[in-house]
């Protein structure tokens, strides 16, 4: 069920391109879209990744005192909810690979007043520099489907996480109808590009997430993904159709 790579090569959303590369690839892209980030989110989803991000929120179970990684965390929407719902006596970790994604995540934590539970990490996810059995809860939310290596990002995500605690995946996926998953392609290749060159002045980055939806394993594959990390009680629920779907498993 593991992601099939070829050698040393990977994928770059229709391109292929050596492992290597992909991280700095993916980088650049980020750094492009940083500043306008929650912006492009609104505009491509229509403002419905928030009830995407709040249902993972009630699915998190999250309690006073617990502890939380977030990884992909970017402008920092989860790890805003997390940190009050943690209380003082606990951490929230908002984690990022990008610099760019993680310097605007805290800046738009510290205006939001959150601050002595919360701490930033610019962080690999497949390789997190935390010790084992650190977290209850850990989450990535639209970041999984950057990641070269996502068997080993996920069995990171397992070694980190304490036993019984719960890892949460929401990413982009395949739609249930053949019909809309049509009318998707048709808006994911034609509207988001150009809504990038104008909000961002960069379409070649929002070509690329476009791309990065379609190259990411569906439903069945991922949930496949994280038993074979060793993840049980593995579940998925679709919202939008299928267009978007939260995975949950816990760490035995």
């Amino acid at each position: 069920m593991s992601e099939k790579h070829t050698g040393d090569n990977t994928h770059f959303g229709y391109r292929t391109v050596d492992r290597e590369d992909k991280e700095k690839l993916v980088a650049s892209v980020f750094h492009s879209v940083a500043g306008r980030y929650d912006l492009m989110n609104d505009l491509m989803s229509m403002g419905v990744h928030r009830l995407w991000k709040r249902f993972t929120i009630e699915m998190s179970a999250v309690r006073t005192g617990q502890s939380v990684l977030d990884i992909a965390g970017g402008t920092g929407d989860l790890a805003m909810k997390f940190s009050e719902m943690v209380g003082p006596a606990g951490q929230v970790v908002l984690a990022d690979i990008n610099d760019s994604m993680l310097k605007v995540g805290r800046d738009k934590l510290t205006d939001h007043g959150v601050a002595g539970n919360t701490r930033y990490v610019q962080a690999n996810a497949e390789c997190l520099p935390f010790a084992e059995n650190t977290f209850d809860l850990v989450t990535i939310a639209f970041g999984l489907r950057n990641v070269t290596d996502k068997d080993a990002a996920i069995r990171s995500m397992l070694r980190v996480l304490k036993p019984g605690g719960r890892l949460l995946i929401l990413e982009f996926s395949k739609p249930r109808s053949s019909l809309l998953s049509k009318a998707y392609d048709a808006y994911s290749f034609t509207a988001l590009p150009v809504m990038g060159k104008l909000v961002t002045n960069d379409s070649e980055s929002y070509r690329y997430l476009a791309e990065s939806i379609r190259m990411h394993p569906d439903q069945e594959t991922l949930k496949g993904m994280m038993n074979e990390a060793g993840f049980v009680n593995t579940s998925y629920h679709n919202m939008t159709s299928g267009i978007v779907a939260l995975h949950k498993g816990i760490k035995p």
